[in-house]
């Protein structure tokens, strides 16, 4: 698997290329906004990004938006921006995870393969098309289109939460639940990042679907999907 570290800081792309590398999978560097397009044009097979904010030509939010603009590759935010509303904006814009520097990279490489994890995790107790209200999800293509065959761009947590509430209608899972069974990680204040991620999957799929609403939230315990 081809992981893509994008980060201004030399010595900091060396560090995580060094631990990606020991584990297995295949670094691929850039230290500019520019040079992270660049690679992904030459290299669209990449699996992961883990991608900076702050770079000197392209922000890390530019790249973001451009990626998202073709495809949902996992990307994983590593940033100084330590604020909520730096992280809430980091996941609007289509990341999926966001570490704060300093950080240790075995943390860095625990989130790595949580996401590679659930992404290529199967489940063979679920049927692999799933129909809920005017939406259908597809588990081996990661696909979720509309009754018209309008595909819906969802990141691969929102993809995520969505096949977890849809693959068990009318249960209502936690902010805490769906964080440890989407994330794979033990809860650590994730109803905020929880929140986020269905806030923007829901803009989503009303807009995809003419304003018909898919997920339901039952105030103070969490959220479903009817079926």
């Amino acid at each position: 698997m081809k992981i893509l570290v994008v980060d201004d800081d030399q010595d900091i792309v060396e560090l995580l290329s060094i631990y990606i590398r020991n584990e297995g999978y295949e670094p691929i560097a850039a230290t500019s906004g520019t040079a992270a397009l660049s690679e992904l044009e030459q290299h669209p097979d990449i699996d992961l990004i883990i991608l900076d904010i702050m770079m000197p030509d392209i922000s890390g939010i530019e790249v973001m938006k451009q990626v998202r603009a073709t495809s949902q590759v996992p990307i994983i935010i590593v940033s100084a921006k330590t604020s909520d509303i730096d992280k809430i904006q980091g996941l609007i814009s289509g990341a999926d995870d966001y570490v704060v520097k300093p950080f240790n990279p075995l943390e860095v490489m625990a989130r790595i393969k949580s996401l590679l994890r659930r992404i290529h995790a199967g489940d063979a107790d679920i049927p692999d098309k799933l129909n809920i209200g005017p939406i259908t999800i597809n588990k081996s293509s990661h696909e979720v289109l509309t009754e018209s065959g309008q595909k819906v761009q969802l990141t691969a947590l929102e993809f995520g939460i969505l096949y977890l509430l849809a693959s068990h209608p009318n249960q209502v899972f936690s902010a805490d639940e769906i964080f440890e069974r989407v994330w794979k990680q033990e809860s650590v204040i994730s109803a905020k990042t929880v929140m986020v991620h269905v806030s923007h999957l829901r803009d989503k799929l009303e807009e995809a679907t003419h304003g018909e609403k898919v997920i339901e939230t039952v105030w103070g315990v969490g959220y479903k999907v009817e079926a």
